[in-house]
């Protein structure tokens, strides 16, 4: 798959060289490493700085703030290059300023935006979104943590859930309720971590070992009104104008692992040797991995595709939503077709197609169930 860069209309000299950046940052600093840091369930945070140095964080944000140039396809490679590594939890929390901090860059005042932002960029602080509630996952309307003007301070009480980052990071995006029921209530405040009132609680998950996934719980926070992202009831607008660039980094990512797992089925298909010759000279597992390239290839495309028309100015919704089900679809078939040709060693930790098979049901659920998006997508084509 991105192999085909060279060919592709879509990618630059600077695009490849980009990926040829990231490939070694990959190969070096993060995949020799994976097993072990998904066993310990963590991983270094001054990894955070190298990516940034690489320019990885900076992508398409604006340079007074650190940002480095960089478009749609600039951030296709680099959640596919990534994905090489086998992790998506590694992924997810790097990168989770991807989803954390737009909100701060378009709404945030000058004077929050220049403190906060420069500092994310680099590395030295993480960035989250907090958005998901206990009893609501994708009616992100039904929010109902709360947060209540006091003076100069808004008084922030209630819980999110399955946070990314949610422990180690800094500064926390989070949707409160400032007015009255339905999305016109909501509101984005900025919370930083330490805030008196302010817990988290790590969460022991399926896969994403690495990830540090956290519940967040309020009580009495006092949140300084300078915090409040954009105006009060611009919130729902700006969820889900994030909702849309971190479906096509979702289904990038799923892509990517897709890929990892066909890689690493016809390595495994080539060497393995059963009744007398190799594994991949069996028809059966010759068609299982045409059938995995074939549903990655139409995968990339569509992504590609849909890529160039946001970049030429356009909002494809229905067409965005389908993408990240094509895309988690594409992973859960792969992952589970690479496992079945690795046999009993598909079963084993520390293989990547063990736990990108362990990953893929966080993908279908986060940034929009399956099922939502469906829906989603049928509204928007006027079903």
């Amino acid at each position: 798959m991105s192999d085909t860069l060279a060919r592709s209309p879509f990618y630059s000299e600077e695009h490849r060289a980009f990926r040829e950046t990231m490939r070694r940052f990959v190969a070096k600093e993060i995949t020799p490493f994976v097993d072990a840091w998904d066993e310990a369930e963590t991983f270094p945070r001054e990894l955070y700085v190298k990516a940034a140095v690489i320019g990885l964080h900076g992508l398409g944000y604006p340079e007074k703030y650190g940002g480095v140039p960089g478009d749609l396809f600039h951030g296709i490679i680099a959640a596919q290059e990534l994905a090489r590594c086998g992790s998506g939890g590694l992924s997810a929390s790097l990168r989770s300023h991807t989803i954390g901090t737009p909100p701060i860059v378009r709404l945030g005042p000058d004077a929050l935006r220049e403190r906060v932002v420069p500092e994310i960029l680099s590395g030295e602080k993480i960035s989250a979104l907090a958005i998901t509630e206990p009893d609501g996952g994708s009616d992100v309307a039904s929010i109902r943590t709360t947060a209540k003007r006091d003076g100069d301070c808004y008084v922030v009480d209630g819980a999110k859930m399955f946070i990314t980052s949610g422990v180690r990071a800094d500064y926390y995006t989070v949707a409160v309720r400032t007015g009255g029921s339905g999305h016109g209530g909501i509101s984005l405040l900025l919370i930083e971590r330490g805030t008196p009132g302010f817990t988290q609680t790590p969460l022991k998950k399926m896969g994403w070992w690495m990830s540090d996934t956290a519940a967040l719980h309020f009580d009495g926070v006092r949140v300084p009104v300078g915090n409040l992202l954009g105006h009060e009831g611009q919130g729902f607008a700006a969820i889900m104008h994030n909702f849309n660039s971190e479906r096509i980094g979702m289904a990038s990512g799923c892509n990517g692992f897709s890929q990892v797992c066909l890689d690493e089925a016809i390595s495994w298909a080539q060497q393995r040797k059963v009744f007398g010759g190799r594994l991949a000279d069996s028809q059966v597992i010759r068609h299982k991995l045409v059938d995995m390239a074939m549903k990655i290839n139409a995968t990339q495309a569509m992504l590609e595709m849909l890529a160039w028309r946001i970049m030429q100015g356009e909002s494809p919704v229905a067409e965005i939503a389908m993408l990240k089900n094509q895309a988690t679809e594409t992973m859960a078939f792969c992952a589970s077709e690479a496992v079945q040709i690795h046999g009993g060693m598909g079963f084993m930790r520390g293989t990547k197609v063990e736990r990108i098979y362990r990953e893929v049901k966080v993908n279908a659920i986060g940034g929009g169930a399956e099922e939502i998006m469906k829906d989603l997508a049928a509204r928007q084509m006027g079903i």
